[in-house]
């Protein structure tokens, strides 16, 4: 017997759960299938729990404009919700000469993302505000925050269920079939079904690719090829009392924003996260790392103690692909029917940071594909 109803997301991460909340909010009738037994427990509890400015990202890129607007929302959301977050801000340091240029590019492409609060500090101002700071420069993002994610995420658990929508744990969709009607997705678990929908979002994180793949009548050329190397960011934890009151960047590379340090709601102060490209990453810190992090962070912060840092956590981003060169693309992608050619289909590939901070925005968007077919 085949169960019936008429949106299925796929995923019970901080972006899942947001689209479930606003197509519940819409009138529909959702179901929410997540494979692992609780929500939100690989992107989105390992990550820096960062409200993004919205600086780095291309012109015109879906990180640029959802990341700005999903800014604001967030911060709305979190003050009328009661979500514990905090605008503390953040400071982007040149530690050199030769790093002052990347810090004016990063402050002109934030002018064309719309981002208007940006700008710099040095000499006495910079002192006064980081004491254990070295740097030449620094550009500050006073709009740059922190957010308790699971408090976020069971804030939109709560907003979609109480407008009716279903959280279904240790579902993982195995595979699925594109009908004249909608969907048939073969659901595992301790007990599995088959289940029928006429809309689905495909928001499975690292599990996005796999999912489209597995679904027969999409065509191939809409999903994306998985990437060998998978990004493995490496976290440690500051023994002791913060040195800092600000989040401290240095300047970004490709494939990533640099070994930088935040703060959690509590006033723990962590390190990350590094870039390591491997085929088979897993979720234990690689401790070999320590020696990388002690001489990235005393380029900012010469006082780093000896013995300071312990493992910490760590976090592997869903990225479209790898550090290929030529190939690198920095930027989600979100298919609508439109795109896809299925009635009905979303598909949310690379959906990796801001993709906390976009999570609201990302929801609207969605919504409107859905509405606009």
């Amino acid at each position: 017997m085949v169960e019936q109803v008429q949106t299925v997301v796929v995923g019970a991460g901080v972006v899942g759960l947001a689209i479930a909340r606003a197509l519940a909010m819409s009138g529909r009738e959702v179901i929410v299938l997540e494979s692992e037994d609780a929500i939100g427990t690989q992107t989105s509890a390992r990550n820096s729990e960062v409200i993004h400015g919205g600086m780095y990202y291309e012109k015109d890129s879906h990180k640029a404009r959802l990341c700005v607007k999903g800014k604001w929302m967030m911060y709305d959301y979190c003050e009328s919700h009661g979500v514990g977050h905090s605008r503390l801000g953040k400071l982007i340091v040149a530690t050199a000469e030769e790093e002052v240029e990347t810090l004016e590019n990063i402050r002109q492409r934030g002018i064309v993302n719309g981002v208007d609060d940006l700008r710099f500090v040095e000499g006495a101002e910079l002192k006064a505000m980081e004491p254990n700071v070295r740097a030449v420069k620094a550009l500050f993002s006073p709009s740059t925050g922190l957010v308790d994610t699971h408090g976020l995420m069971l804030s939109y658990q709560g907003d979609a269920e109480s407008h009716g929508a279903m959280l279904a744990l240790s579902s993982p969709v195995e595979r699925g079939r594109v009908t004249d009607e909608g969907f048939i997705l073969d659901v595992g678990g301790e007990h599995p079904m088959q289940l029928a929908c006429s809309e689905l979002i495909n928001s499975a994180g690292h599990g996005a690719m796999r999912l489209a793949a597995n679904l027969e009548g999409l065509a191939a050329e809409h999903v994306p090829e998985e990437p060998k190397l998978k990004a493995k960011g490496n976290y440690f934890i500051l023994s002791g009392k913060s040195p800092f009151s600000h989040l401290i960047y240095p300047v970004p590379f490709v494939g990533g924003l640099g070994i930088h340090s935040t703060l959690d709601l509590g006033g723990q102060t962590k390190f990350g996260p590094d870039a390591q490209w491997i085929e088979n990453p897993d979720y234990v810190v690689d401790e070999s790392r320590i020696d990388g992090f002690y001489e990235s962070i005393r380029r900012f912060w010469p006082g780093l103690p000896d013995g300071a840092l312990s493992p910490g956590y760590v976090g592997i981003r869903p990225k479209l692909n790898g550090p290929e060169v030529g190939k690198y693309i920095d930027d989600f992608l979100i298919q609508g029917p439109n795109e896809n050619g299925v009635p009905g289909l979303v598909n949310l590939f690379g959906i990796e940071s801001p993709g906390l901070t976009s999570s609201l925005a990302i929801a609207e968007d969605v919504l409107g594909l859905l509405q606009a077919r």
